[in-house]
């Protein structure tokens, strides 16, 4: 199973008295998002399962891929890493699975994934982190199979 983790782009700052789930993004991260999607549907199949966080910014940076996606509540702010992997069906979805969330969840995830010290993994706004699971000696591995930032781009 492949899945892609895609940290939301640059948003504003929270304002007095703003819900955190309406922040929109920057004209920056409105680039940022464009430039990384660009990417993205160069490189994900059609049938791509694509998940996204209910806050404002997440929902523009996927409206930037131009792709049918579905909301889930359980990627908002503050999920949990056990949330985000089940909302993806890992390792078992039959399909390549994109994900549009937040720091430190996606972090968290990549760092359990890759079996990394917790916390001891953060992706950059704007950024892709692509995993893919396979089977070696009877042991299920995940490989880092592409880590794209927008600035690269």
């Amino acid at each position: 199973m492949d899945l892609i983790l895609w940290r939301h782009a640059e948003a504003e700052d929270e304002a007095d008295g703003q819900h955190d789930l309406k922040r929109a993004l920057t004209p920056r991260g409105e680039k940022q998002a464009a430039r990384m999607a660009a990417w993205l549907d160069r490189h994900l199949p059609e049938g791509a399962r694509i998940l996204c966080s209910p806050a404002r910014r997440c929902e523009q940076t996927a409206l930037a891929l131009g792709r049918k996606f579905k909301i889930r509540d359980a990627l908002a702010p503050g999920g949990s890493v056990d949330d985000l992997l089940e909302a993806a069906q890992w390792p078992h979805a039959r399909q390549l699975v994109l994900v549009i969330g937040h720091q430190p969840t996606l972090g968290e995830t990549a760092a359990r994934l890759l079996r990394m010290e917790a916390g001891g993994c953060s992706i950059r706004k704007g950024a892709a982190w692509w995993l893919r699971t396979r089977e070696r000696d009877g042991q299920e591995q995940t490989l880092l199979w592409a880590v794209q930032t927008p600035e690269t781009l």
